[in-house]
C-alpha cells in the first residue's frame, strides 16, 4: 500500500508524463570516452543529471548490433532530468562495430554478452564467447567503467523476447519495471558469461537486469513507457531529501554527552561510533518548531533531570520534510539503553496511528530509514520503536533504576506495520 505512496506516480507513469519533465542540461561536457571497439569506433557514456548525485544508474541501449531498439529509449532518456538525487549514465551503443554491420557480434565475431568474467565457458557459433573472459575491448571498457562508477541499478536492453528477465538482484525493482513497461517478468535458463551475471556477482548490493524489447522499432508510446520505467526505478532508489537544521551541539553539550555515556554505558566518548539500531519516535506535538526549540535547549530533561538535553538526529514534519538536527557521528540522547549505538528519528504527531496514517510523512520516514540502513548496515529487525528498546539485543544500561525504563511510542504492533512497509521498498544500498 505505502510503496505506491513512496514512489508517488511511479506505477502510474504515462506516456504523456514524459514530455512534461524539465529538459536535462546540455550533455556535451558530461560525455566521456570509455573505450574503443575493435575497429576503433568510440564507445561513449553520457551522464544525465548532476555529477554530484548520490545515486547513479546506468542504461545500455545496445550490446548486439542487430538489436537497436534500446537506443530509442536511451535517446529519450538523454533529454529528461532524472529524479532528485539521482543521475543516469547512458551507454547508447556498446557494440558500434556490430551496429555498423547490422550484426549481433563485434568485429572479432564475438558475442559480447557471452564474454564477461562470470560463468564464462568456450562457445562458438551464434554465441561465440571469445578466447577468454573479457578478451574484447568493448566488454573490457564496460567492465572497467562499471567497476569505477558502481551504478546502483543497470538496465541492459536486448531484443526480442518481450520480457523483463528475472535476475539475481532486487526483484522489487524488476517487478516495478515490469509493471510500468507492461512487459511480463520471467526467468530464462542461466547463460554463461553475461554482463548481468558478472555484475550481480561482482556487486551484490546492486541490481542489474535485462529487458528484452519487442522486435523491430518501438512506437512512440513504447519508447515513453520504457523511459518511464527507467525513471520509476530511479525514483525508487532516489535518496530522501534531508534539510539540515542543526541544533547547538558545542563543546559543553558534547562534554555533557560524554559524561552521560560514562555513567550509563561505561563509554568515555560523545561520539556515535557504530550505529546498529534506528529508533522511531513521535513528538506529541503538532508542529516542528516546538520540537526544534526544545531539542536546541541543553537543559536537564523533566523526567530524569540529567544533562545533556534530549534530542534526536532527525525530525520528520507532517508534510514529509525531513530535518537533520544532529550528525549521525554524535550520540544523541533519545532512548534509554541505546543512545550509545542508536540513531533517533522523531515524527511530528500525537500518536503512532496518526504518523502511520500520514502518507507523505511515512514516505519520507521509510526512505530515510532505508538510506540509513544501507549507510550503516542496519538490519530491519533492528529498526525499532521507542517502546521496544528493552528487547533490543544492544540495550545496555548501568543505572539499575533505568534498566526497565521505556516509553509508549511505537510499540510492537505499530512497528510490525512499519517494518512490513519498510521491507516492500528496494533493498538498501550500501555506501560506496
Amino acid at each position: 500500500m505505502f510503496l505506491s505512496a513512496i514512489l508517488a506516480g511511479v506505477a502510474a507513469t504515462s506516456t504523456a508524463a514524459v514530455p512534461a519533465l524539465p529538459p536535462a542540461p546540455p550533455a556535451a561536457d558530461r560525455r566521456v570516452l570509455i573505450g574503443r571497439s575493435v575497429e576503433g569506433r568510440p564507445i561513449h557514456a553520457t551522464l544525465v543529471g548532476s555529477p554530484r548525485a548520490r545515486v547513479k544508474l546506468m542504461v545500455v541501449g545496445a550490446v548486439h548490433g542487430n538489436e537497436p531498439a534500446g537506443r530509442q529509449v536511451t535517446a529519450r532518456l538523454s533529454r529528461v532530468r532524472p529524479p532528485r538525487g539521482t543521475a543516469i549514465w547512458i551507454v547508447d551503443d556498446a557494440n558500434p562495430d556490430g551496429s555498423a554491420a547490422g550484426a549481433r557480434h563485434n568485429a572479432h565475431g564475438v558475442d559480447l554478452n557471452r564474454n564477461f568474467a562470470f560463468g564464462w565457458r568456450p562457445l562458438d557459433g551464434t554465441y561465440e564467447s571469445g578466447p577468454r573472459p573479457l578478451s574484447e575491448p568493448e566488454s573490457r571498457a564496460l567492465a572497467t567503467f562499471i567497476e569505477r562508477e558502481r551504478p546502483r541499478v543497470t538496465t541492459w536492453y536486448h531484443q526480442a523476447l518481450r520480457i523483463v528477465v528475472k535476475g539475481r538482484g532486487d526483484a522489487r525493482l524488476e517487478r516495478l519495471y515490469s509493471r510500468v513497461s507492461g512487459l511480463r517478468r520471467r526467468a530464462l535458463d542461466p547463460l554463461p558469461g553475461t554482463a548481468t551475471s558478472w555484475q550481480s556477482d561482482r556487486f551484490r548490493d546492486d541490481t542489474a537486469f535485462v529487458v528484452e524489447l519487442p522486435a523491430g522499432r518501438l512506437s512512440r508510446s513504447g519508447v515513453a513507457r520504457h523511459a518511464g520505467a527507467v525513471r520509476a526505478i530511479a525514483r525508487a532508489v532516489a535518496p530522501p531529501r534531508v534539510v539540515p537544521r542543526p541544533i547547538p551541539f558545542g563543546d559543553e553539550r558534547r562534554q555533557d554527552m560524554r559524561r552521560y555515556a560514562v555513567r550509563h554505558y561505561g563509554i568515555d566518548d560523545h561520539r556515535l561510533r557504530r550505529p546498529r539500531v534506528i529508533v522511531q519516535h513521535y513528538t506529541a506535538t503538532d508542529g516542528f518548531a516546538p520540537v526544534y526549540n526544545h531539542f536546541a535547549t541543553n537543559a536537564p530533561d523533566p523526567e530524569l533531570h540529567e544533562l545533556p538535553g534530549i534530542c534526536a538526529h532527525y525530525v520528520i514534519d507532517r508534510d514529509g520534510t525531513a530535518y537533520q538536527l544532529v550528525s549521525t557521528r554524535t550520540m544523541c540522547r533519545h532512548t534509554v539503553g541505546l543512545n550509545w549505538t542508536a540513531i533517533g528519528i522523531e515524527h511530528v504527531g500525537r500518536s503512532d496511528g496518526q504518523v502511520l496514517g500520514n502518507r507523505r510523512q511515512m514516505a519520507a520516514s521509510l526512505r530515510l530509514t532505508r538510506m540509513l540502513q544501507g549507510r550503516y548496515g542496519i538490519a530491519t529487525r533492528n529498526v525499532i520503536g521507542h517502546n521496544e528498546n528493552r528487547s533490543s539485543p544492544f540495550h545496555r544500561e548501568r543505572v539499575p533504576a533505568l534498566r526497565a525504563q521505556t516509553h509508549a511510542d511505537f510499540p510492537l504492533a505499530a512497528m510490525k506495520v512499519y517494518r512490513r512497509r519498510l521491507e516492500r521498498l528496494p533493498a538498501p544500498a550500501s555506501m560506496r
